[in-house]
């Protein structure tokens, strides 16, 4: 401890005969130098940090509304998935045959499951199909066997110089399990 206080107590009187040595204009330079460089550090440190969260403060705010409207959609999707009325099988069958129409999609029942045929159904299409077959015929997904392949300008409403995404393949759907109305 001796040894550092002696070198702290040398280090400040070589410091300040340094200091003595130079001229009122070189002491007012370094002093300014230091100031400078003292707000420098404060602003860098202090200042620049909160201004840089104040700024993104407004895109943060829109993201977070974005997920929380996104997430209440989720909710009350949820809640309509659970409060409702299960199907009769054959109710639900009925829906799903109604929603299939045209070649690309396919279904064969087999006792319990719906095996559905996929034959070069667009992208949109697909994921179009089974949002309503989820949400009005109440059936699931069990297995999904699908390729992908690409073909320009199949679908009229697409630019033809853009690739559509089809899909080929099979699904195999669940259903909901026969219900006896008292």
């Amino acid at each position: 401890m001796n040894a550092l206080h002696q070198l702290r107590t040398q280090l400040s009187a070589q410091g300040l005969t340094r200091w003595q040595a130079l001229s009122p204009r070189e002491q007012r330079g370094v002093s300014v130098l230091g100031i400078l460089l003292g707000v420098w550090v404060f602003w860098s440190v202090a200042i620049a940090p909160a201004l840089h969260t104040l700024r993104d403060s407004d895109n943060r705010r829109t993201h977070i509304s974005q997920q929380q409207a996104h997430m209440v959609a989720l909710q009350a999707q949820a809640k309509a998935l659970q409060t409702r009325t299960p199907l009769a099988r054959d109710e639900a069958l009925r829906r799903l045959q109604s929603l299939t129409s045209g070649p690309q999609i396919q279904i064969n029942v087999q006792g319990e499951r719906v095996t559905v045929q996929l034959k070069g159904v667009p992208a949109p299409t697909l994921a179009n199909w089974l949002t309503q077959a989820r949400s009005q015929a109440q059936a699931l997904p069990i297995e999904a066997h699908l390729s992908r392949s690409s073909n320009a300008g199949a679908v009229n409403a697409m630019p033809s110089n853009s690739p559509t995404v089809l899909w080929d393949g099979n699904l195999v759907l669940s259903l909901p399990t026969q219900h006896t109305t008292p």
